[in-house]
């Protein structure tokens, strides 16, 4: 047993799931454990988690989460977490609560940078600086008001707010506390914003000693960094410690004798259109093991993986509700459950979707499960697992959840990280002829009285109530105040304030480790593209899969006919063709690939009123399956049956159903894309498709789906033969040379057997909007923005502006809107291709407050001394952002853009030139662009009626839920 730096090795191993090697140590003096993966990623990993179970629904674990990046003993500045922002090449950079654990990861490519982030990270989790003032301002804290009242503020209590404004939010904490109501799962860790104001400073040191040590510590590395120095770095931290027992093990619930029903309400608007929501949900007593962990995942697949898998077209046929409800299985926990059901149910019809989903499970259980839909479902994980695509998350960061299913429960941290040999006995298994899910279904559904159902109805009176307990609470806790504790309020409020405002002292920055400009690349790298006439392609290696997008150009369509783009394309994928059933061609697409679906790609031209237009179909599938995904890809273009009007219907609920969920969520997201409808043509026709404009088309066209039926199937029809045609598409394809030259005849063959057709180019025809709108929900927060197009009132775009921006957003915005504003977030969004720049406010529990902050900037940035040291900080982290860590499929589809976008290498060559050349006087420049948002700025609010109504602004009111 080799003993390093105060660690001893348990075990090592080479696994080829990770093309690398698997080292196990536990810290010698406190027992710490550690995960050691060696290989040549080199967008390095590393993690420290701790099991966090909470005692209540405080949300103390996730406060503390957030209170441990405010300053630590070697790094006692306000937000060392804000200063690594802006002056890292980091590629992840965050900090999750879970359940039962909490998780502080980073990543980056540039090894020393690396070394700078995990030094803080462990530096802020064993020693930060928590004070009375840390808790107030990420947790909770009284207000005194003007009229001597008090009001909440914190920034968890403000994005747990948020959080439960969100019926999907709401239901899926229902389901998971309804299944475990006796140990940590039937708690809130995050936090119930009516609960969270009992939490004390004591409470709060407490958990922070029980809990953040090396004994009850999980540590995780992962790429191509000196492994030796890992442990260097972590025996610094956990050898100032000795061994304790935290006590921190996580519970089992017992399974019940009966199934459970609960019933919840959530917060509606009163025009009485919003519907219920309803789950049947089943708790898993069985060991956990990589294999039986297998055996779910496939079983899941199965049953709702696609929208043709039996159990989802069972709920999705029924007419019941709208779209699906539920999580599926949830494996990330100590004990699994399955959860599924249907949104947008009326309420007497819950009882009815419980029939369905046991009906459905007996049917399959006796007749057997469809082999078709076993292989297209083993095919869909195998090629997950092997691809090990994790889109912009590092590839570090999902080894190391996935080995924290395990670890934390004291198993092997590698035991479904290994996934080799369980899948190759699994196939092997179904190769026989073993039945393996159909008693699955018998022992986990149908003979399982550990389950629950949960039924979610809206109701106009619980927002009032919710607003009128917070009030009587603060009332009392104002009456139970003499004279002296209220004084006492309104100083620890003002010292609050007074610490925010502070800047940090030069010192206590310098402490903050960073790169230095000098370190950087001075040239940009550019993507390796060939452009072979309508095809661009890119030789990287991708290990042996084909990414394969069909780019068509829609600048032809007419303004009517844009809003349909997103139904349109799953239209295209998902009601089957004139030669293949809806299911057989659903089965066959997860059977032969790894997956086909539809986008839309909309920006502007760089410096005119001008777009381009793509509506996209991205595939990928092995390269020795090139053939089949080209032949599935070709037959979907040329005879997707648009005429299904059962299909149609489906997915018009489903994705009217999705968008109105997805506004509590992602608010700020809707508010800043109504926003740029204003100002250019691409902003227009996004707000079409996938804004408040889009979904208003949805609703308006449930209605002629049911009327008029034909028209809709006809304008789908004109859509097709107006945009799917040679003339109108680029093919872009990512792999490596050996493998291209199979693939290539497949993709011509598919080309030429699309209608030759012709370009065309629609006029447009921008309706106008308010120039202050208020576009109200059921929600307890805001989400506030204010924009204008800076070249119209002169702004000249220097690539200095993305350096400027990106400085806002981690400064002044952070400090103003979040830290002293209690919102969750805020953002500066500047578009160098249209002159689009917007400010927005994410989970905000103000307004007016808000609105004044933005108009400050540019008064913020003419007056701001930008000094050396923080200048290099500010180019570090542009460059950071344009220098991005990309995995393959990404460097082929962020080509494509580059090249419809019209920006050559010697343009984004002079961006980073620019970039790197940031000075003072660029800081000044672009205060001109932030007065022209003040001066005449636009204003698009989304949130609470009521407060708009009391925010004495003179906003045009439109109820959306």
């Amino acid at each position: 047993m080799t003993n390093m730096h105060g660690f001893k090795e348990i075990s090592r191993e080479h696994l080829s799931e990770l093309n690398g090697e698997a080292v196990i140590y536990e810290h010698e003096k406190t027992g710490g454990r550690v995960l050691s993966v060696i290989n040549n990623d080199e967008n390095k990993t590393f993690g420290i988690s701790f099991r966090t179970p909470p005692e209540n629904s405080t949300g103390l674990p996730h406060i503390l989460e957030h209170s441990v990046l405010c300053g630590s003993k070697k790094y006692p500045v306000k937000e060392p977490f804000v200063e690594l922002l802006k002056c890292s090449l980091q590629t992840f950079l965050n900090a999750m609560t879970y359940p039962d654990k909490t998780v502080y990861p980073v990543a980056s490519p540039n090894e020393q940078d690396f070394r700078n982030l995990v030094g803080v990270y462990l530096d802020a989790v064993f020693f930060p600086n928590l004070t009375p003032n840390t808790l107030m301002q990420e947790g909770w804290h009284y207000v005194p008001e003007e009229d001597g009242t008090l009001s909440y503020k914190g920034v968890v209590f403000n994005e747990m707010k948020g959080a439960y404004s969100s019926p999907d939010s709401l239901l899926y904490e229902a389901t998971q506390h309804s299944l475990f109501p006796d140990i940590t799962y039937g708690l809130d860790s995050g936090g119930d914003p009516e609960v969270i104001p009992e939490l004390t400073f004591d409470e709060f040191m407490d958990f922070h000693g029980k809990y953040y040590h090396p004994s009850n510590a999980y540590a995780f590395f992962y790429g191509d960094d000196d492994p030796e120095h890992r442990l260097v770095m972590l025996d610094e931290y956990f050898s100032q410690f000795d061994k304790i027992d935290p006590k921190s093990e996580i519970g089992i619930q017992a399974p019940f004798d009966s199934p459970v029903a609960v019933e919840k309400k959530y917060a509606a608007s009163d025009d009485g259109n919003q519907k219920a929501m309803f789950t049947v949900n089943f708790g898993i007593d069985r060991n956990r093991d990589s294999m039986s962990d297998l055996e779910l995942s496939v079983l899941e697949e199965i049953l709702i993986g696609l929208p043709s898998s039996p159990l989802r077209k069972a709920l999705n046929d029924s007419g019941l509700g709208e779209d699906m409800a539920g999580v599926g299985l949830e494996n990330e926990l100590r004990q699994l459950y399955f959860s599924t059901g249907l949104k947008g149910i009326e309420a007497e019809d819950a009882s009815k979707v419980e029939e369905l989903v046991f009906s459905t499970l007996k049917e399959l259980a006796a007749t057997g499960i469809a082999s078709e839909d076993i292989d297209a479902a083993l095919n869909t994980i195998e090629f997950q697992l092997r691809e090990n695509n994790t889109g912009s998350y590092p590839r570090g960061l999902s080894v190391m959840i996935t080995a924290m299913t395990s670890w934390l429960y004291d198993e092997h941290p590698l035991e479904y990280v290994r996934y080799e040999q369980p899948l190759a006995e699994l196939k092997a298994r179904i190769e026989k002829g073993e039945k393996i899910f159909e008693p699955l279904i018998e022992e986990i559904f149908l003979n399982n009285n550990y389950r629950s159902t949960v039924l979610l109805l809206p109701d106009s009176k619980v927002g009032p109530e919710r607003e009128e307990r917070e009030k009587a609470r603060l009332a009392a806790a104002r009456a139970s105040m003499d004279d002296a504790g209220y004084k006492a309020v309104v100083a620890k409020a003002e010292e609050l304030q007074k610490e925010q405002e502070a800047h940090d002292d030069p010192e206590a920055l310098a402490t903050i480790p960073r790169l230095k400009v000098s370190d950087l690349d001075k040239e940009g790298k550019e993507i390796v593209c060939e452009v072979k006439d309508e095809m661009l392609y890119h030789d990287l290696d991708t290990n042996g899969i084909v990414y394969l997008d069909l780019a068509f150009d829609f600048a032809g369509l007419e303004d009517r006919l844009i809003p349909y783009l997103p139904l349109f394309g799953r239209a295209l994928v998902q009601t089957g063709t004139k030669s293949t059933d809806f299911v057989t061609m659903t089965r066959r697409m997860a059977a032969k690939t790894g997956g086909i679906s539809p986008s839309s790609l909309v920006n502007s031209k760089h410096g005119v009123d001008e777009s381009y237009t793509r509506f996209i179909l991205r595939g990928k599938a092995t390269a020795e399956r090139s053939s089949d995904l080209c032949s599935i890809m070709g037959e979907l273009l040329r005879e997707a049956s648009l005429d299904n009007k059962e299909r149609i219907r489906q997915l018009v609920l489903e994705s009217k159903a999705r968008m109105e969920q997805a506004l509590v969520p992602s608010g700020h997201i809707m508010a800043a894309t109504r926003m740029k409808a204003r100002f250019n043509e691409a902003g227009y026709i996004n707000e079409l498709m996938n804004g408040i404009s889009g979904l208003e088309f949805l609703r308006e066209l449930a209605g002629r789906v049911e009327s008029d039926f034909d028209s809709v199937v006809a304008d789908l029809e004109t859509i097709r033969s107006t945009i799917l045609n040679q003339a109108n598409l680029l093919t872009n394809v990512t792999l490596d040379a050996k493998n291209f030259a199979s693939v290539e005849n497949s993709i011509a063959d598919m080309v030429a057997k699309l209608p030759t057709g012709c370009k065309a180019s629609a006029t447009r025809n921008r309706q106008p909007f308010s120039k202050a709108e208020g576009l109200c929900i059921p929600a307890q927060v805001n989400y506030v923005a204010k924009g204008a197009n800076v070249y119209e009132h002169g702004y000249e775009f220097s690539g200095a502006a993305h350096v400027i921006s990106r400085y806002l957003r981690t400064g002044y915005l952070w400090d103003k809107v979040r830290v002293q504003g209690g919102a969750y977030g805020s953002f500066s969004m500047f578009d160098r291709s249209s002159g689009s720049l917007s400010f927005v406010s994410y989970r905000d529990p103000n307004l007016t407050r808000t609105l004044k902050t933005y108009d400050g900037v540019a008064d913020y940035l003419n007056k701001i001394e930008v000094n050396n040291d923080e200048l290099e900080k500010a180019v570090l982290g542009g460059i950071g952002e344009i220098d991005s860590y990309m995995l393959p499929d990404a460097k082929g589809y962020t080509s494509m853009v580059r090249h419809l976008s019209g920006e050559d290498a010697t343009f984004r060559q002079s961006i980073r030139e620019q970039v790197l050349g940031c000075s003072e006087q660029d800081f000044r420049n672009f205060a001109q662009a932030a007065q022209s948002v003040a001066d005449n700025g636009d204003v698009v609010v989304l949130g609470s009626k009521k407060a708009m109504e009391e925010s004495g602004l003179d906003l045009d009111l439109v109820d959306i839920l």
